[in-house]
């Protein structure tokens, strides 16, 4: 069974406050796009001890294969379903790791999906949020892949009425890993957002996005890697009605007029898409 795991932007990203369980409260704006990976899984013969075996082209996945979201989500549900087999499961990784763009997420909660369809577990879609939220944050997003308003760590989701898709989105990820527990670290608490501020100016006119929705990331971001500012301000200087860094980061992202003739080269290392 094949699955096309897609990837998603974040349209503003405020931190609104440190939470007792050392998360912190956000809002935000999760859109999908369809920069994707490829993800096969297929019953396995094997009759040994190996429960799942994984492979993966493309991007190289650093770390662990344990620690991969793919293995993790297949053994989540294998623990309450013994009954799954063994499989094999190829992921080829197209979606830039460690780009704010939510690649692992997305092939985590795949997973989840494919498996409850392929062997009928009938898992319901309140149980299957549940076991995306134990893989991370923006994993129940993907279960459903609409625009959402995000708040709580990210798992409290309103879907909303945004509809980019009358306008061109580049999406540029300059090949640099921003660490997101140091991009949370090196926020100030005085550098927190008022709660409200994003759900109201989301549904201001496109043309008023520059100065009404930011991520509060970026400051620090930029702050120890210039390059990534540069991005954001070649999207303006080509005409691009907003742009912002996505998550923590490091892809940014910029939204053009549809007649928009976008012609920016970057340099060859760098992954960039128009979607």
């Amino acid at each position: 069974m094949l699955s096309f795991p897609n990837s998603k932007i974040n349209i503003g990203l405020n931190i609104i406050g440190k939470r007792n369980d050392g998360y912190h409260n956000i809002e935000t704006i999760f859109y999908p796009i369809t920069v994707k990976d490829a993800l096969e899984i297929i019953e396995s013969p094997t009759h040994d001890e190996t429960d799942i075996i994984f492979t993966s082209s493309g991007n190289i996945i650093s770390g662990n294969t344990d620690e991969n979201l793919c293995v993790k989500a297949y053994r989540l549900l294998k623990k309450d379903f013994p009954e799954i087999p063994s499989v094999k499961m190829h992921l080829h990784k197209n979606i830039p790791m460690g780009a704010g763009l939510g690649g692992g997420s997305s092939d985590g909660a795949a997973v989840l999906l494919l498996l409850n369809k392929k062997f009928n577990l009938n898992i319901s879609e309140e149980k299957l949020t549940q076991y995306a939220l134990m893989l991370g944050s923006d994993c129940p997003f993907f279960l459903n892949n609409k625009p959402c308003f995000a708040e709580g760590r990210g798992e409290i989701l309103k879907e909303i009425p945004l509809d980019l898709s009358g306008y061109k989105k580049m999406i540029v990820h300059p090949g640099i890993h921003v660490n997101t527990g140091e991009a949370f670290a090196n926020l100030a608490p005085g550098e927190y957002s008022p709660a409200g501020m994003l759900e109201k100016a989301i549904q201001k006119d496109i043309t008023e996005w520059k100065t009404s929705i930011k991520n509060d990331f970026e400051k620090p971001v930029f702050k120890k890697y210039p390059e990534i500012e540069t991005i954001k301000l070649i999207m303006y200087e080509n005409g691009a009605l907003y742009s912002a860094m996505s998550g923590s980061g490091s892809s940014v992202f910029g939204v053009f007029p549809h007649d928009t003739n976008i012609n920016i080269k970057f340099p060859l290392h760098y992954f960039y898409r128009t979607v």
